[in-house]
């Protein structure tokens, strides 16, 4: 069974097309006008093994936020539409990534109850721009459009680092990962994965 998810959206600000496959090998393809960016989601697709297909266009020449959070809000849909009804998956991961100086972690339910719960960023960051044009502020914005709409229980903490490249790719890093553990399917599992019946 093709565990694909393809969704495009247009409003005035951007225009979004996202393509993500749940059993890929890490293949991408990224175009976001956001060079930072593109490289957070090229180490999401990799490193979460899935084949991921990014093209946007947006009012990057403003700010690179409306652009940034669209696509995190259509990959969310993507992942949600490519789950299905998410019947023999193991549901939970979580994954530990060190990054030089930093360390950071993530766990996620594909639970259906969006959350997001985003802690431990060095505050002396907030007004930092990575690669010109990625305010590193944007991070929590991309964790919590893509849990919202992803339909999933998404906890990310950074327990320390120096470096904010290194802290964003860390994260990034790890919710690829536990994303990767928590969408495998499980053998051991015929049917969804919850006492409800349904996720």
């Amino acid at each position: 069974m093709s565990r694909v998810g393809k969704v495009e959206r247009t409003t005035r600000e951007s225009s979004v097309y996202v393509e993500v496959d749940l059993d890929g090998t890490g293949q991408v393809e990224i175009g976001t006008g956001v060079p930072f960016y593109d490289h957070m989601l090229t180490a999401l697709g990799v490193h979460g093994s899935l084949d991921l297909v990014v093209r946007a266009t947006g009012d990057v020449d403003i700010d690179a936020h409306h652009t940034v959070e669209d696509v995190a809000i259509v990959l969310g849909q993507a992942l949600r539409e490519a789950l299905g009804d998410k019947a023999g998956i193991r549901r939970f991961g979580d994954a530990w990534i060190p990054m030089d100086e930093t360390l950071a972690h993530a766990a996620v339910d594909v639970s259906g109850r969006p959350y997001c719960v985003h802690v431990g960023e060095p505050a002396e960051f907030n007004t930092f721009t990575i690669g010109g044009n990625y305010p590193f502020v944007l991070n929590r914005h991309v964790f919590d459009s893509l849990a919202f709409h992803a339909g999933i229980a998404l906890h990310v903490r950074v327990e320390y680092g120096r470096d904010p490249h290194h802290i964003a790719e860390a994260q990034f890093k790890a919710i690829a990962r536990a994303l990767r553990a928590a969408v495998e399917p499980d053998p051991r599992v015929g049917g969804v994965p919850s006492t409800k019946g349904v996720l």
